[in-house]
């Protein structure tokens, strides 16, 4: 027996997700109730210049109560295809644009209670393209040599989830397979 969707309703709608709730029957029989987060999906690009160093953004996060230091980021529009949201995204995020954009995978932030999937860009080849960034963020970008960000999310200074996976996905390319930094 399969898991089986017995109902689902939308019960909020705001700008960034719908929060819907669902009743699943399991393969066992028991019925539950399962509040889900409906979210468009969104991008994490790993900006890295000639010099070796990634470009990261600093912004404060109200749900964190802190400023914190992640990789650009953005959410996917209606029909937009990650690519398209990544070149969008670099620009308003760093006012650079990128040549070269290699997809180097992706995950679900948190598939207990979200449909949020984030697809993995490295960008390379920057150079400067600005666009104006969202009305609701204020960002600083920090550039940081590569050796160096893994240093610091190894000691516990990069804390954002989607930044930590990020490096971990990107690694190969950066660091080399089976490097330590």
């Amino acid at each position: 027996m399969d898991y089986e969707l017995k109902a689902s309703h939308v019960i909020f709608t705001g700008r960034v997700f719908k929060l819907r709730q669902d009743s699943l029957r399991y393969p066992d029989g028991r019925q539950v109730q399962l509040d889900i987060v409906e979210h468009n999906g969104a991008v994490v690009m790993l900006p890295v210049d000639s010099e070796n160093n990634i470009w990261f953004i600093r912004q404060y996060r109200h749900a964190a109560g802190r400023e914190m230091l992640e990789l650009p980021a953005g959410m996917l529009e209606a029909d937009e295809l990650p690519l398209q949201a990544a070149e969008r995204e670099i620009r308003e995020e760093t006012g650079m644009s990128a040549g070269e954009f290699t997809h180097l995978g992706g995950f679900f932030l948190a598939p207990g209670y979200s449909t949020e999937y984030l697809h993995i860009f490295l960008a390379r080849q920057l150079q400067p393209g600005p666009l104006a960034p969202d009305d609701d963020e204020v960002i600083t970008v920090e550039r940081i040599p590569v050796v160096e960000a893994y240093r610091m999310a190894e000691r516990g200074e990069i804390t954002d989830a989607k930044s930590l996976a990020s490096l971990m996905l990107a690694r190969p390319w950066l660091l080399g397979a089976g490097s330590v930094p």
